[in-house]
């Protein structure tokens, strides 16, 4: 059970009372992300959310604004996306108001100064050197670059060198000042906690967010008429590889067909790509298939580690379950298993607070209405196996097909002979 009200100020404020726990939540997340930025100021929504947390009017530095909550056992975390950027604390739940002070603090009274922006730049050169050095996560980078190109949806979310390098003050406080407002955000409490107590404290500690209305950005472009093909040359012991096509957006109602087609190729370790490249042929270490939807794009992804050496047989066998599927369609029995492998993955994933929290929450700011767990499965029960051969037959084509590797090669054109089904 939740409730969904608003502040007066308009502030969206979702609320969840859980049972059998001891945790309280808060997560409040922002409707902006790092399609919001320009080429400029690329990455500006990454480094800002690192700069929430250097100081304060109460607490003046990084050490007093981790202690608060770290001495009682606490977390607290944010992460950054193309589309939002959210914070969050958990804590005991007889500890629940520190971490109403703490968020609330770094939201509303982050000095930003100057000094501490110069010296991050160095942590997110580092960060951003971590990530190209990690193939298995750059992989999924290269593969929206060669998906959107030079656009926001196709920059990397922490930005390149020289903007990071250019970035100054004013650029981040006009950002704040554009994105960080009631109307772009939404609070929601999970846990150990009365929901009309929740509901107060959010009243409380967040009535200082600006009433502005929030900045816009730049629509997806995509013109793709044949397949694209991108290549990192790195020289590691396995190829990495992403292989895509390009599909729906997360207001599509057609989203659910194809996230169960994702389930039946690479949902686990008796899908059918699982089984034919890693278990039948070991030419995979891991894989998977994912079906990722944005508010205004989406696409159908596999994700995987492959024989350096035999790349070329594993992208052929890839393929070639793309075209049966799409060609033969699926059976009964693979119908229902992947029904039962969202449904089941889905409430596990929720007996937490945080992944609560995070669900409502989500949920609220991409679309602005939240779906109930039963009425996200009453949506997976109603798909055929007809539904999921037409989506299939409509996502797996030559004119929407990507490739990104990640791997000890130079020779291009042997992979883009490769890209047909």
């Amino acid at each position: 059970m939740f409730t969904k009200q608003k502040l007066p100020t308009g502030l969206r404020v979702i609320t969840a009372p859980m049972k059998n726990t001891k945790t309280v939540t808060l997560l409040i997340v922002f409707g902006v992300g790092s399609k919001y930025e320009s080429a400029r100021n690329a990455g500006v929504s990454h480094f800002l959310e690192h700069m929430f947390f250097k100081g304060t009017k109460k607490r003046p530095n990084p050490k007093i604004i981790t202690e608060y909550l770290e001495e009682i056992g606490g977390e607290y975390n944010a992460f950054t996306s193309k589309e939002y950027t959210g914070f969050y604390a958990k804590v005991a739940s007889q500890h629940a108001k520190r971490a109403f002070d703490m968020i609330s603090d770094i939201l509303l009274h982050s000095k930003l100064a100057a000094t501490d922006i110069e010296r991050e730049k160095g942590v997110i050169l580092e960060e951003m050197r971590m990530y190209q050095d990690t193939p298995m996560s750059h992989v999924g980078d290269v593969f929206e670059e060669c998906m959107y190109g030079d656009q926001p949806a196709g920059r990397l979310i922490i930005g390149n060198e020289k903007s990071i390098t250019g970035l100054k003050r004013q650029d981040f406080t006009d950002y704040y000042k554009h994105h960080y407002t009631v109307s772009n955000a939404v609070v929601s409490v999970a846990g150990d906690i009365d929901g009309n107590q929740a509901f107060d404290l959010v009243g409380q500690y967040f009535k200082g967010l600006p009433k502005k209305a929030k900045g816009r950005r730049q629509p997806v472009k995509e013109g793709q008429r044949q397949p694209a093909f991108s290549l990192h040359q790195k020289d590691t012991d396995q190829a990495h590889i992403v292989l895509g096509f390009r599909a729906f957006d997360t207001f599509d109602s057609r989203k659910y067909p194809l996230g169960l087609l994702s389930v039946i190729l690479g949902g686990g370790m008796s899908s059918r790509l699982f089984l034919s490249v890693r278990e039948k042929l070991g030419l995979a270490y891991y894989i998977s298939c994912d079906n990722q939807t944005y508010t205004d794009s989406g696409y159908l992804g596999v994700h995987a580690g492959l024989d350096k050496s035999k790349i070329e047989k594993a992208l052929q066998v890839i393929l070639a379950e793309f075209t049966k599927v799409r060609d033969k369609g699926i059976s009964q029995k693979e119908l229902k298993k992947a029904k039962e492998y969202i449904k089941g993955r889905t409430l596990m994933g929720l007996e937490t607070s945080d992944n609560y929290a995070s669900w409502l929450t989500m949920q609220e700011v991409l679309t602005g209405k939240i779906q109930t767990i039963a009425e996200k499965f009453a949506k997976i029960e109603a798909v055929t196996a007809a539904d999921i051969q037409k989506v299939a037959g409509q996502v797996i084509k030559n004119s929407k097909l990507n490739l990104a590797i990640v791997g000890p090669y130079k020779d291009e054109e042997k992979f883009e002979k490769l890209l047909s089904v």
